[in-house]
């Protein structure tokens, strides 16, 4: 049976005896009102129906939320016009259960005298009569704010501590791939080496060689001449030994192996050369670069990749020079190219444009293979992201070539239509305030 709380006076009552001494003692009601109106939770009653409007509230109610007791037990719906009005909702629509489950908790922000909302847990439980009816309900509301700014505290680090562990995940990516960058700007200058001086004493051979065929045949020209003055009977055993050797087309044959010869070690030199650009060997530091040479010297170094799949048609705008780490940037040019070349199925075309927009230089680079999906373009940047079959593409393209112009300063957009294509735009500061800043 329900305690009957109206028999005393909880709202501040004077007992007359102080709480310490014999007499309180003596009294266990008030020492029972001395332990309720001091614990750190509030002890309150309601009505187990309708607004269930107060009926006893106990007197720390006014230390914790700055109200009296009297005046919360006087407004029938003071419990429902304090609770944050986010958080009224939950409570209200499952607050029935109460009498199904016997008893209920919940965590919501309670206005306060002072205007703030504290949190507040409330534990509720529903009391019965002998009967079994719905006598009262007796809920304890306890403050639990120090808590919350703990639990938020600790979610706003764990958050932070995620996003230091996605940056520090980037950047062990990035040195992988700078490490991978510097063999391979080794492997270009060893290669540079080696192939070289044997290329250059060829090339040098080639043009004596060159030089010699044509002095060869310029006396045979000469010898053809002598003979025919001096000893017109021997034209025909000349004729002959001619016809024979096929002295005609030797010499021009000749003349067309040694240009074809002179052109094939012009192409290796280029691709030594382009090797070297694309890696810029020792350049580790910010300096100004042609974009445009960047692009070149990277579409040698992928043109195996490219030439079967796709027709390169480039439009170069008017753009200056900028200042870059331009091994990184070739990177880019090298990841957006060879994806682009991956995108064609069967034969396409892979566009460059160049040129400058409100400060940035920008280089677009599009083609017409299968487009992106929609759902994938928001998350093409991510590490280890990547729509290709397993075993195909490690993901880590696109996240580093972002990483690389967000390090400059700049941006990369995509426009991408299914069935029609993709162009990928990077965009750099004419300034080159990202160097500035790293």
């Amino acid at each position: 049976m329900a305690m009957q709380f109206e028999d005393f006076e909880f709202f501040g009552a004077d007992s007359g005896a102080a709480p310490g001494s014999a007499a309180a003692a003596a009294s266990p009601l008030v020492r029972l009102q001395y332990l309720v109106d001091n614990t750190p939770a509030i002890i309150y009653c309601t009505v187990p129906s309708g607004d269930f409007k107060m009926t006893f509230v106990s007197n720390n109610a006014q230390h914790v939320l700055g109200y009296r007791p009297e005046d919360m037990v006087a407004d029938p719906n003071f419990w429902f016009d304090h609770i944050h009005p986010d958080d009224a909702p939950q409570i209200f629509s499952s607050l029935a259960l109460v009498f199904v489950e016997g008893q209920r908790a919940y965590e919501y922000r309670f206005r306060a005298a002072d205007g703030s909302y504290l949190w507040m847990h409330d534990s509720l439980r529903l009391i019965r009569d002998a009967a079994g009816a719905p006598l009262e309900v007796i809920g304890s509301l306890t403050d639990i704010s120090e808590r919350k700014r703990m639990e938020q505290d600790l979610q706003t680090k764990g958050e932070e501590q995620r996003q230091l562990i996605g940056r520090l995940q980037e950047a062990h990516d990035q040195l992988l791939q700078s490490e991978k960058m510097a063999s391979i700007g080794q492997l270009a200058a060893g290669i540079a080496h080696e192939i070289n001086n044997p290329v250059g004493f060829v090339n040098s051979n080639m043009s004596s060689l060159q030089a010699y065929v044509g002095s060869l045949f310029g006396v045979l020209q000469r010898y053809d001449a002598l003979i025919g003055a001096m000893a017109p009977q021997l034209n025909g055993q000349v004729a002959q030994i001619r016809a024979e050797a096929d002295l005609d087309y030797v010499r021009e044959d000749v003349t067309a192996l040694v240009r074809e010869s002179m052109d094939g070690l012009k192409r290796v030199k280029d691709i030594v050369q382009a090797l070297k650009d694309f890696s810029h060997v020792g350049e580790s530091d910010w300096q100004v670069a042609d974009l445009h040479l960047g692009l070149d010297s990277t579409l040698n170094i992928v043109a195996n990749e490219i030439k079967y799949k796709a027709v390169v048609e480039k439009h170069y705008g008017q753009i200056p020079q900028i200042r870059c780490l331009a091994s990184q940037l070739n990177q880019v040019f090298m990841n957006l190219l060879v994806n682009a070349s991956h995108a064609i199925a069967g034969s396409g075309v892979i566009t460059i444009k160049t040129g400058i927009d409100k400060g940035m230089v920008w280089v677009a680079i599009g083609d017409s293979g299968c487009g992106i999906a929609p759902e994938n373009l928001t998350r093409i940047f991510e590490p280890f992201f990547t729509t290709k079959p397993v075993g195909s593409g490690t993901g880590l393209g696109l996240s580093l070539s972002y990483g690389i112009v967000n390090k400059h300063g700049g941006r990369i957009e995509v426009d991408s239509t299914v069935g029609v294509g993709t162009t990928f735009t990077v965009r750099l500061p004419l300034d080159g305030s990202g160097g500035k800043a790293g």
